[in-house]
């Protein structure tokens, strides 16, 4: 009886190599397989989406150029389609950790298309006379700046379609609570001390603000990562590239995506750092900051009940303790917190990739930079939306607040422009030494009368030098 083989003998400029009998890669990317056994990580669907659009378009733009016959280049064009909407994705099986420039992925996509295209054509895996993974698929291309290109495009994406939205639904979320909590007056902190009263709307205000900032910097981060080193090829000088190439296949992945990527005007400055990555990487890490903060002060607001400050109440979603009956903890703001400082450890790699991989006319540290930009977005994207889903739509506010003004000793300042900066600091000291307001001594230790008082300390007064009643998200 005969047996179905398990392999078959694919080749490469090496010579021939074992490959697994149904896998659509071929030499090249098997030897990558055996050369880097390090990890479980592989390429996220973003990236292989926008290499195979890549490949794609490449393949129209040569087809355009008369540099492919068109039998050969349609066979690629919908190979290389088919792998962008995600059909081949097991595709792609080199791990992260490879060589420094991506070449081993660039040729995986390379040979799956190729031997999609033969297979098309009537032909047999491995057949490269029929469609050449180099000499046809990457026609005009370098691994050097196709899959840096790929890096920028998938992040450039992956901000439009997942983190601006995520991030305007919880500005959108934050405004709608400021102007709920808006009526409600309560003491301010700095230092985590007592300080003059503002409104918990305000509070949700400044918060809404930060969101509103973080999209203003991914939209900075966008025109980064658009300016792209396709056209390149191996150094940045284009070698073996028509010059029309790069510049129709950047307006045609532009077309398809909805996004504006062009071909850069210095080929030598894209080419040989990350410098836009890290710099998109660095307002997805500020942006994680943000979240960190508004995190923080949720958890404050909410904490007690009994002996925290219980400004706020969050939505209970899961029994908080596994010995302590009754306990409902802030998961949801410590989930988006864990996602924060994840993408800050991710941030970090992205920076030391760009300072030890960049060696004259390329950085070697492309994959694991790609890597970690793309799970930055993706997650923090995933986070905030779920803190928005699960948290920020039902936070309700508690009378704490509120009723702690007037207990407050941080409303003499309003008393420091009448009777000056000392006196008003010994009412101060004298309330907290026993335990009375500032009202009760001021009306001891002053001659203003009660109106006065009344005025003076009127704590919605003092939170009016402020921001106005917000507006619509």
């Amino acid at each position: 009886m005969q047996t179905e083989r398990r392999t078959r003998l694919e080749r490469d400029s090496m010579g021939e190599m074992e490959v697994p009998s149904n896998a659509l890669y071929g030499a090249s990317t098997q030897r990558a397989v055996l050369n880097f056994p390090v990890s479980r990580l592989r390429f996220s669907r973003r990236f292989i989406r926008a290499l195979g659009q890549i490949k794609m378009v490449a393949a129209e733009v040569n087809r355009d150029l008369g540099l492919l016959d068109e039998r050969r280049a349609d066979a690629i064009i919908e190979a290389a389609r088919r792998v962008s909407e995600g059909r081949w994705d097991d595709h792609f099986v080199v791990d992260i950790f490879q060589t420094g420039s991506g070449t081993s992925t660039n040729m995986n996509a390379n040979e799956v298309i190729a031997n999609l295209a033969i297979e098309r054509l009537g032909g047999q895996r491995g057949e490269r006379g029929l469609v050449h993974p180099n000499d046809h698929v990457n026609i005009g291309q370098s691994s050097n700046d196709v899959i840096p290109t790929a890096v920028q495009l998938a992040g450039l994406t992956a901000i439009e379609e997942e983190l601006v939205p995520a991030c305007a639904e919880l500005r959108d979320a934050l405004i709608e609570k400021s102007r709920a909590f808006w009526p409600l007056i309560k003491t301010g902190r700095t230092h985590l001390q007592d300080a003059t009263p503002i409104r918990l709307g305000q509070e949700f205000l400044g918060y809404a603000g930060q969101v509103d900032h973080g999209i203003r910097r991914l939209r900075f981060a966008q025109q980064e990562l658009g300016d792209v080193p396709l056209g390149g090829t191996a150094v940045g000088t284009g070698v073996n590239c028509h010059p029309e190439f790069a510049g129709r296949v950047c307006e045609k992945l532009s077309q398809l995506n909805g996004v504006r990527v062009w071909e850069t005007d210095n080929h030598f400055q894209a080419q040989n750092t990350l410098d836009a990555v890290i710099a998109a990487s660095a307002m997805v890490r500020a942006l994680a900051v943000s979240m960190l903060k508004i995190c923080y002060d949720v958890r404050w607001m909410a904490s007690g009940p009994r002996a925290g400050l219980f400004e706020l109440l969050l939505p209970e979603v899961q029994p908080g303790s596994s010995i302590m009956p009754g306990k409902v903890n802030p998961v949801i703001p410590e989930s988006l917190q864990q996602a924060a400082v994840h993408v800050i450890g991710n941030d970090a790699a992205v920076a030391l990739a760009g300072v030890t991989g960049s060696n004259f006319e390329l950085n070697v540290m492309m994959p694991v930079a790609a890597y970690n930009l793309l799970e930055e977005i993706d997650l923090l994207a995933s986070a905030i939306r779920n803190f928005t889903d699960q948290c920020v739509r039902g936070i309700l506010a508690t009378e704490n607040g509120p009723a702690m003004v007037e207990k407050g000793l941080a409303i003499c300042t309003a008393l420091a422009p009448v009777m000056g900066y000392d006196a008003a600091a010994k009412i101060a000291k004298e309330a907290f030494e026993t335990g009375r307001t500032i009202r009760e001594i001021a009306r001891e230790r002053s001659d203003l009368s009660d109106n006065e008082l009344d005025r003076i300390l009127n704590a919605e007064e003092m939170t009016k030098p402020g921001l106005g009643v917000p507006a619509g998200g």
